[in-house]
This record gives structure tokens, sequence and C-alpha cells, in this order.
């Protein structure tokens, strides 16, 4: 007999989906799995399924309108740019994330890019393989101790990269939020405006979200306020970094080195300048991968679609606006026990 429920998932960067499979099939849905992942073939998808799970691909407004079934998307992730949140609202579908699957492979990815740059470690690889075998073609070099990390962005893996840092007797300063959570209070941080964050950090690394305000936010302007010579590290999203600017200063020496993860424009094209450049530790958004960080992103993103799917409450909701919403498409326990007082 076939399954009732279908789920499809736009897209993923694993060898497979059997442990969404497995975890769907008890709640008796299928999969089916989208070629390309385009939008249009997406919207010609989406009319018979029941859920969505997607990684980098587009859920668009289209997408959600043509999925008049669809009771939820799942993001493979944190971050939530490449799903219409406010058009899932609106249309009563609620949307899950998975938010702390890999803090620490992200961290530690973060630091690693640092180290690389700190040391010269893929200029060092280059000139070895080359024939060149000279340390003073990379000079100078300069301890780390002692150096200042800034932090634009402390939340889990923020706060994670401000341990690791500290081990390695770096100052950690951070941004101060806006929104002024409770984690800024730690007498081993130190928290400071954007002027004075961009002025004092020798290595800046980025971990804000992907929203309108931080679009672009690291432009020319901003490489012009950095101290001189300092690192720039991304491993949080490309939209953060205006890119030709970004080339600018490393030409300049304004930005003496950077370590990339992530790009504007992903899979990165043939020949990108940036991703070139000598002083750029380039990594294909590989921060968040490792096994066991996969396996838990998978096993929790299919376990709140099949809670959702059989009328139950996940834990990671991240429109909490549309529980209370008419159009709710999936009626859960909770709310259905507060309309009976």
């Amino acid at each position: 007999m076939s399954a009732k429920k279908i789920v499809l998932v736009t897209d993923y960067a694993w060898p497979s989906v059997d442990r969404e499979r497995e975890i769907l099939s008890k709640v008796g849905a299928s999969i089916v799995v989208a070629e390309a992942g385009s939008e249009d073939e997406l919207v010609q998808l989406a009319p018979s399924v029941h859920g969505i799970l997607c990684n980098w691909k587009l859920v668009s407004r289209r997408v959600l309108e043509a999925a008049v079934k669809c009771v939820a998307v799942g993001r493979y992730g944190i971050g939530l740019d490449n799903i219409d949140v406010d058009a899932a609202t609106r249309l009563g579908v609620v949307v899950t994330n998975v938010p702390a699957y890999c803090v620490d492979d992200v961290a530690d990815h973060a630091m690693a890019l640092l180290l690389a740059c700190n040391r010269k470690a893929g200029w060092f690889d280059r000139d070895v393989k080359a024939g060149r075998y000279d340390l003073k073609a990379q000079a100078p070099l300069h301890r780390l101790r002692g150096q200042v990390l800034g932090l634009a962005g402390y939340g889990r893996i923020g706060q994670a990269v401000a341990q690791r840092a500290r081990s390695f007797g770096l100052h950690v300063i951070a941004l101060h939020s806006r929104r002024g959570s409770g984690s800024e209070q730690n007498d081993e941080v130190e928290f400071v405006a954007f002027a004075e964050l961009l002025a004092r950090s020798d290595f800046l690394s980025l971990h804000l979200p992907a929203t309108p305000e931080t679009k672009g936010m690291f432009h020319a302007a901003v490489f012009g306020r950095m101290k001189q010579g300092a690192v720039l590290i991304n491993t949080a999203r490309g939209s953060l970094i205006r890119t030709p600017d970004l080339l600018d200063a490393l030409e300049t020496g304004r930005i003496a080195a950077a370590g990339i993860d992530v790009w504007e424009t992903e899979p990165l094209p043939p020949g990108d300048r940036l991703a070139a450049h000598p002083r750029v530790v380039a990594t294909p958004h590989a921060a968040f991968y490792s096994d066991e960080a996969v396996a838990e992103l998978q096993e929790t993103a299919a376990a709140q679609m099949a809670a959702l799917l059989s009328g139950q409450m996940p834990p990671n909701i991240v429109n909490p606006l549309v529980l209370a919403s008419p159009q709710l498409r999936q009626k859960l326990p909770e709310l259905a026990h507060e309309g009976e007082k």
C-alpha cells in the first residue's frame, strides 16, 4: 500500500536520504527528491506534497502557493534566507529549522581559517609544492597570543569561537547586540560598538544571519575603517560581504588575508576572482559539515517533519505567529486544548 503523505526534498549535501526515509515512514510518509531543485521544477512537484525539506534550494512564494497540501517546510540548517517565511506564515505553513546541529563544526572551521591565515599555511603549502622552500618568502609572521579577535555576531557559534580563541591566547571582543541578549554578560569577552570592533580587530570573524539589514554590510567604507592589515573570516553567509570591495581591500593591503567558506554565488563559478586570490583561504561551504553534524541534521529535520505530519508540536518553529492563524493547515494538540478552555 502506498504512503498517504509525501515529503519533497529539494536538495541535500550528503550521500543519501535513507535516515529521513526511515523516520518519515513511521508516520506513513514517503520521500520524493527533486532532480535539479529549480524553482520551476519545485512548482511542478509542489501540489502533491504534504511537507518540504530544503537545504540550499529556494522555497519561494511561487513554490509555497503551489504546495496547496503542504503543512510544513523544514530547513536543513540554521539560516532561513532561502525560504519565504512571510509567505509560509500567510498561507498557514509551519517553518522549522535545526538551530544547533553544527555549532562545534563551524566554530572549529572558523578557527582553522584563522590559523591558516595567521600562520600562512596555505601560502607555504603552495610554495613548497612549487619547489620554493623558503620560510622568509611569507614573512612577516606574527605570534597569535595577545592579538584581538573581533566577533560580528555572538550567538551559539560566536560564543563557541570565543571559547576556542581564548585557548590560543587571543583577546576577544564582540559586537553589542541591539537586542541586548543575556549572553552579553561575560567577563572574558568585551562588548563594543561597531566602529570600535572594526578599529581594534586583528581578526574579524563574521557570525551574523542573512537579512535585508546585513546584506552587503561589509563594503568598501567598512573595510576602510578596519585595522590596517586585519584578517577577515566568514563562515556565516556570503551575502554579508560585497565581493568586489573585499577584492579591492585585499589588493591595497587594507585587508591582509581572508578565510572564506561562504560565497555570494554558490556553487562558485569557475575562475572566481576572490576564491583564486593568493591571500584567500577558500573552502566550499564546508564549515557545517562533519559526519556527526550531518547525521544530527538529517534526523532532527526529519523528526520535526514527522511530528508535524502526525499533528504534534516540534521544538524549533521559526514562525510561531502561524500557530494562531486561522489559515494554519495542521491543527496541533496544544492549540486544540486552548480552544476548548
